[in-house]
């Protein structure tokens, strides 16, 4: 026994996903656990988040202006 319900990964990608089949079988599993919403990724970045990349990262210099 392999592990994995593959009529069931199948179904998942073809018909929910609607990869084609050759779409399908290019993946890895981590990929399509990813794109079935089963990673681990961490949460989305909160606006809090972003102000503080901005502030810590800032396009321009404090003064700068376009030109």
């Amino acid at each position: 026994m392999s592990g994995f319900d593959w009529p069931a990964l199948m179904r998942a990608g073809v018909q929910g996903l609607r990869l084609r089949p050759d779409e399908f079988w290019r993946l890895t599993p981590a990929e399509l656990r990813l794109m079935l919403g089963q990673g681990g990724a961490s949460a989305a970045l909160s606006r809090t988040g972003l102000d503080a990349l901005l502030e810590a990262y800032p396009d321009r210099q404090r003064g700068e202006c376009d030109e």
